[in-house]
């Protein structure tokens, strides 16, 4: 085969890969955006809301993650849901979402035994297949910018979580329009995580989330 035909076969590779991605995002946001709730007056209370990690600086939580935490804890003092289950990367020392996650939750008044915390949630699909298997979660508000939501959404309601999603959308963000460009591919890579049941990289034992809560009494705070 010659380099004329290479080109021409990477071209009809790449306009297909294309059309399934669009496809995909197009049947995705279909079935998920009416789940997709922009205020805490109408969103249907259920007993979990699920908040996803979004960057630190330092120990601050980065103005997405700060703008999820803070939606979480105004759903929580509507009585819109009892128990908030955090979910992030705390791999490295210097990138610890999750310490960072809960001290903001404990310091805005939310009760510790109410906050379950997932330490291996590095991805959306993790987050949410773990809250299934590891937390037993089968109800769920998730909590995130906008454009995340119908992802999430999916990806709960196809590991057995019933979702709805709650917009942490709060002023602007910096780089927003490109991570809402960037989440075509993820809602194409979700769908493939979903079609071949990919399992996350840690399992882990059962902390159920009408037990006690794994919320640490010697955490920083």
């Amino acid at each position: 085969m010659n380099l004329r035909k290479y080109i021409k076969s990477g071209a009809y590779i790449t306009i297909l890969l294309g059309i399934a991605i669009l496809l995909v995002n197009f049947y995705i946001k279909s079935i998920t955006e009416k789940s997709v709730f922009l205020s805490e007056k109408n969103i249907p209370a259920t007993k979990v809301g699920i908040i996803f990690g979004a960057g630190i600086n330092g120990d601050k939580p980065s103005k997405y993650l700060k703008d999820r935490l803070d939606a979480g804890i105004r759903l929580y003092n509507t009585n819109k849901i009892q128990k908030i289950l955090l979910s992030g990367d705390n791999g490295r020392d210097e990138h610890d979402e999750l310490t960072v996650m809960k001290n903001y939750c404990y310091q805005h008044g939310v009760d510790t035994t109410k906050i379950y915390i997932d330490y291996a949630g590095f991805d959306s699909y993790s987050t949410l297949y773990r809250a299934k298997t590891i937390f037993n979660i089968n109800n769920a508000i998730l909590i995130s910018q906008k454009y995340h939501l119908n992802r999430a959404i999916y990806i709960g309601n196809q590991v057995g979580i019933n979702s709805i999603g709650y917009s942490a959308n709060k002023g602007q963000y910096r780089m927003y329009r490109y991570v809402s460009f960037r989440e075509y591919f993820s809602r194409f890579k979700a769908f493939i995580d979903v079609l071949r049941n990919r399992k996350p990289k840690f399992s882990g034992t059962q902390i159920p989330i009408d037990g006690i809560s794994n919320y640490s009494k010697e955490d920083k705070r």
